[in-house]
């Protein structure tokens, strides 16, 4: 970007002849290749570090990930450091969780985290401005389970943090596709033992119609399913992102929201459906 300031033009007798030797111009073109690719660099949905998802793993009893490689994952924690819920950044400023998580001010926001027993790593903390809760959310039947986060002060983006893209509410998501949910939940939910490391789970995703046999009634349109095939989401993972990958991308499609007390891998995990809270998402970010 080029800026003028108060409009001001330095006095320039003569100014110099351009330039156009091979060289220079073979400089000048490397300077916008370079440009281009670090503009490129942290776009939404390409984490810098790539990841590593062995046969779609699953976070009960499931697999490290690669540190860094899902750097749009943030930890949710208190004031005494204790993580309590997922989210997701979605810019420099705002970050998405679920309703049900209970954040408010006095919360604190932890990015580029990996392993949460170390105290080495470039972690960003960030204080919290603002909370959105969805209007409609219930807590009863746990629809609208989103929460939008403004932060106090802009990210950083670098290798370890970048934003991921959010569903569009034309995006079609269906059943059998698989996709990744990341979280510092429990690994086991009978002994309630946390990771240190941030886990990932591959899980195919359910149409609402084949959810409904498992939860019946409880499955509505803000919700899309996903699991049931040994593998489950637990308690701490609530409000980090479900992301499915097209074209090399990485897209939000649901927010941890609900499933089994048990953490049974039998079971579907249910995600605010992205898609249907999109529109809403977009109208609080501009306004605010």
């Amino acid at each position: 970007m080029r800026r003028f300031i108060n409009h001001q033009f330095l006095d320039i007798k003569s100014p110099p002849k351009p330039d156009h030797s091979p060289l220079t111009t073979m400089a000048f073109l490397w300077l916008l290749s370079c440009l281009a690719l670090l503009g490129g660099t942290y776009g939404c949905g390409v984490p810098s570090i790539k990841p590593l998802i062995s046969g779609y793993a699953r976070i009960v009893n499931g697999e490290n990930a690669v540190s860094g490689s899902w750097p749009w994952q943030v930890s949710l924690q208190d004031r005494t450091g204790f993580h309590f819920c997922g989210g997701s950044l979605m810019n420099s400023l705002w970050v998405v969780t679920a309703a049900h998580c209970g954040v408010t001010t006095s919360h604190r926001v932890i990015l580029g985290e990996y392993d949460r027993s170390s105290s080495a790593e470039p972690i960003q903390t960030k204080t919290i401005s603002r909370v959105f809760r969805h209007p409609n959310y219930n807590s009863n039947t746990i629809v609208n389970d989103i929460t939008l986060i403004k932060l106090a002060s802009a990210a950083s983006f670098d290798n370890r943090v970048s934003p991921v893209c959010i569903a569009a509410t034309a995006d079609v998501f269906n059943g059998g596709e698989r996709c990744v949910t990341t979280g510092w939940g429990y690994i086991k939910a009978s002994t309630q033992t946390s990771p240190s490391k941030l886990q990932q789970v591959a899980l195919p995703l359910l149409t609402n119609t084949d959810c409904q046999r498992y939860w019946g009634n409880k499955i509505q349109g803000t919700m899309i399913c996903a699991g049931a095939s040994g593998a489950s989401s637990c308690m701490g993972d609530s409000g980090g992102p479900l992301v499915c990958q097209r074209n090399g991308v990485w897209t939000l499609a649901g927010i941890v929201s609900w499933g089994s007390s048990s953490c049974s891998t039998s079971s579907p995990g249910v995600y605010a459906r992205v898609t249907a809270l999109r529109g809403w998402l977009d109208q609080t970010v501009a306004a605010n």
